[in-house]
């Protein structure tokens, strides 16, 4: 087959959607399938290269301002920038692809191909990354508002196929987009399971001079939807039992209102931020902790997943049937509190440093777990016999 992929956000660029995106568009190149990845242009990355066995055009986009709201976001769009539909709808022409996989529901180059796939009756899938919620009312009602009038119109008209990756994305698509089980395939987030085969490209403890105490690590970039506010508002009970912990958030600052926050509770001497780091080097950031723990506000996304992998004992805010067909059990092979209970975060953390043999244990069993359900040869190959059907029928409807 040949099959495009499609996503704003694309390595270099850091973030569970990027990293993804280009983790399926490798796998289905080394499964001997011919791909396009096309993007949006970032930073000094090449407008046109082929890596990993496929190639990769980046094309040129508008990075939207930043405007000091807490729901800034390093964002481009290439549909404002003049030609670009011409260049896209070139690139698919050459291209022939069978199908497409797009990613982002309110990205424009999704909107762009999915118009293409449907004008040229091609299949697509669509994963839902990324939920337009917020705890915020007035944001709450903007994100409802453009969900409303301007993303599930758009969906309505492209028909695509939805992968949608947890309970909380099935909840959120049916209300929002009026998904259901016809137009739906229920895939877990792929985890790449080779990139914590490799060996350490650092020592974070030297790194970031750490010592020998206990170390909380928490990987992602920090935005409303992920505000650390949980884990800070439990740090005076942990540091109170625990007086050595340091507290690693490891990613871009999107909303600072967790470090306004620990200042008020004088806790801000245990937390560093150290900004985005690269793919390679978050194996070593979970190496050096003894507990991750990212998502506390709702969900379990690749950072914990790619956490409990590594075998670090982590914590996330699901519940137990949060990803159909996957058997969660809190305490054994997964550690869940319930979002925004910094009360719950703070029991449990503690538990966890009190009992180091309990630690390991459940780590191992996250591990286990994770690598026989969300393993990217597992996801990808849930992924490519859906591209084989929906070719099929297809093929048969021409």
């Amino acid at each position: 087959m040949r099959i495009a992929v499609v996503n704003n956000f694309f390595p270099p660029r850091v973030g569970g959607s990027a990293h993804m995106a280009a983790s399926l568009a490798e796998q289905y190149a080394a499964r001997g399938h011919e791909v396009l990845a096309i993007t949006a242009a970032y930073a000094d990355a090449p407008a046109d290269e082929t890596k990993d066995g496929y190639r990769v055009v980046r094309l040129p986009a508008v990075k939207m301002p930043q405007l000091g709201l807490s729901i800034d976001f390093d964002m481009s769009f290439a549909s404002l920038r003049p030609g670009n539909w011409r260049r896209l709808r070139k690139l698919l022409d050459e291209f022939k692809p069978d199908a497409i996989h797009l990613h982002g529901q309110f990205f424009d180059l999704s909107w762009l191909a999915g118009r293409y796939a449907r004008r040229h009756k091609l299949p697509m899938l669509l994963t839902i990354h990324t939920l337009l919620i917020s705890d915020n009312k007035l944001y709450g009602g903007v994100f409802r508002f453009l969900d409303t009038v301007l993303v599930n119109p758009i969906l309505r008209y492209l028909k695509p196929r939805y992968v949608i990756l947890d309970k909380l994305g099935v909840d959120y698509c049916v209300e929002r987009y009026g998904t259901s089980d016809a137009n739906s395939d229920y895939f877990p987030i792929a985890v790449d399971t080779g990139n914590f085969e490799k060996p350490l490209t650092l020592d974070v403890r030297a790194e970031h001079k750490l010592g020998d105490g206990p170390v909380i690590v928490s990987l992602g970039h920090v935005i409303p939807l992920r505000n650390r506010l949980p884990l800070v508002e439990a740090l005076p009970s942990i540091l109170d039992k625990h007086p050595g912990v340091k507290v690693v958030v490891v990613g871009r600052v999107y909303h600072d209102v967790f470090l306004k926050r620990a200042e008020e509770l004088g806790v801000a001497d245990a937390i560093i931020v150290t900004g985005a780091v690269p793919k390679a080097d978050v194996p070593a950031y979970f190496a050096a902790a003894d507990i991750v723990t990212h998502d506390l506000n709702g969900g379990c996304g690749t950072a914990s997943l790619e956490a409990m992998l590594s075998g670090t004992a982590t914590i996330a805010s699901v519940t137990e049937d949060n990803y159909p067909g996957i058997e969660l059990r809190n305490g054994e092979n997964i550690l869940l509190v319930r979002p925004d209970d910094s009360e719950a975060v703070a029991n449990t953390v503690i538990e966890l440093l009190d009992d180091p043999e309990k630690r390991a244990l459940v780590a191992q069993r996250e591990s286990a777990m994770v690598r026989a359900n969300f393993g990217l040869d597992v996801v990808a190959e849930e992924h490519l016999r859906t591209f084989e059907k929906l070719v099929t029928e297809a093929d048969v409807l021409r």
